[in-house]
């Protein structure tokens, strides 16, 4: 009776376990039908770039009496035909066509530079493509072949995407064509190094070089990324890939076929995370918001009267909860549009006016046009930019006809005594501060070694902080 028992629990055992695995079974996707109908939109990108042909070369200072001079003379006097002749450097990537007549999308850096694109179809038919136009700031490219009736993929919304729904990839990488990979999403809205204006999807789908340009497809056989990048330490694939969602990619791919170009709305300020002593600085509650460090002369920002200390929280009507999320959704807004910014200014919500404006092409010359202010952090002891206050900024800052507002300051004497951007100075070393001028004497006065007493004003609350100033 014993044995008959413990064969039953044997076998029960065995029966969970299988039913148990046939449930995993049948909860996991069935890709297949996925991929039959979606691959052959899928491209295999190749192209090829001519080195320089001739790079300038100099002859190195040797004297004439050296028994190498007549070798190098030889050398580097030749004539420029008899010189190695140019080679061609190749690469590889992926695409996926979006409409019949044509039209790919893929990644700006598979297509840059290219002296000639080949586009391969998954039934071996080959066209040479040519660039219809470039995003370098999203990294998106659109290319045509002259075809007719070709295979097109469905665009997805990747506003509807949430962490943890299935993807699939398909792509080229290192050249196998049609692999496929598949995994989960991973984190949405990812800011990544010089690639403020994209929010990327975070995955964990097996991305490869060549892979890049390739379509991201939700269940339901939508594309909702266009593969883009990995992180990596190794350069292979670490388990950390990135998308760019296709909301974007629509918008860039009309611009291009509508003007050429794409336009990206602009602000005009440098922002900042809110830390939790920051927070507590500008009376917010928990952190969160884009903090304005500064805002550049001649912009949008400075004619809505944005003002440094400035924590933006909502941006025409969008939650604004870090500093990450304010780039997207300043450059996809309608360049010309006046929309509501609203802001926690001195511990009290405001709300402005912006009129967007056209984010220039090279941001850093807009950037560096207050070019005064960034010499004063040269030449200034302390560190510090400060401005004398107009009428509407006492009352925001609530002072009367004496002090200086901090703009900016780096690491220094001010940063260590505890000022923070957005003080108010109202005494130093017991003299009153009544403009940005009195405050240049004033500093130059300031005896060295010596711990001094300075006023400031935060929130409306004056407090004295210690500071000194060491030999240089």
């Amino acid at each position: 009776m014993i044995k008959h028992s413990r064969i039953f629990l044997v076998l029960t055992s065995i029966l969970l376990f299988l039913s148990t695995q046939l449930i995993i079974a049948q909860s996991l996707p069935d890709f297949t039908p996925l991929i039959e109908k979606n691959s052959p939109a899928v491209v295999n990108i190749s192209t090829t770039q001519k080195t320089d042909k001739q790079q300038q070369l100099v002859m190195p200072e040797i004297p004439e009496d050296s028994p190498f001079y007549e070798f190098f003379e030889k050398y580097f006097n030749q004539n420029p035909q008899q010189r190695p002749p140019s080679r061609e450097q190749s690469s590889l990537g992926s695409g996926f066509i979006i409409t019949k007549d044509g039209y790919i999308i893929t990644n700006n850096h598979v297509v840059s530079d290219a002296d000639k694109i080949i586009v391969k179809l998954n039934d071996r038919r080959e066209y040479v493509a040519e660039v219809v136009g470039t995003d370098p700031r999203s990294d998106i490219a659109v290319i045509k072949i002259e075809s007719d009736n070709l295979p097109v993929l469905k665009l997805g919304d990747s506003s509807n995407l949430k962490v943890g729904e299935w993807v699939l990839a398909i792509g080229s990488p290192f050249g196998f064509d049609k692999s496929v990979t598949q995994g989960i999403v991973s984190a949405m809205g990812r800011s990544l190094p010089n690639d403020s204006y994209v929010p990327f999807i975070q995955t964990d789908v097996a991305i490869n070089p060549g892979n890049s340009g390739g379509p991201l497809f939700n269940l339901n056989g939508e594309v909702i990324g266009v593969n883009s990048q990995i992180y990596s330490r190794n350069g292979g694939y670490m388990g950390l890939s990135f998308a760019v969602p296709i909301n974007v990619v629509t918008d860039v791919y009309e611009q291009i076929i509508k003007k050429g170009s794409v336009s990206r709305g602009w602000l005009g300020v440098i922002i900042q995370d809110v830390t939790r002593e920051l927070a507590e600085s500008f009376g917010m509650d928990i952190p969160g918001g884009a903090l304005v460090s500064r805002v550049l002369p001649d912009t949008p920002a400075e004619r809505s009267d944005l003002a440094v200390g400035d924590v933006i929280i909502k941006f025409n009507n969008h939650e604004v909860g870090r500093q990450k999320d304010l780039p997207p959704i300043v450059g996809t807004t309608k360049i010309g549009a006046k929309v509501p910014v609203e802001v926690i200014r001195a511990g009290k919500n405001k709300t402005l006016m912006v009129t967007i404006e056209e984010l220039p092409e090279n941001l850093s010359t807009a950037q560096n046009k207050s070019g005064d202010n960034l010499n004063k952090i040269e030449k200034n002891p302390l560190n510090i930019v400060v401005e004398t206050p107009g009428q509407e900024e006492r009352e925001q800052y609530q002072i009367e006809d004496y002090g200086v507002v901090v703009k900016s300051l780096e690491e220094g004497p001010a940063s260590l005594a505890g000022i923070r951007e957005g003080d108010v100075i109202l005494l130093l070393d017991n003299e009153k501060v009544n403009n940005v001028e009195k405050f240049d004497r004033l500093i130059e006065k300031i005896p060295r070694n010596k711990s001094i007493p300075i006023l400031i004003q935060r929130r409306g609350n004056p407090t004295f902080l210690a500071l000194k100033l060491e030999d240089e």
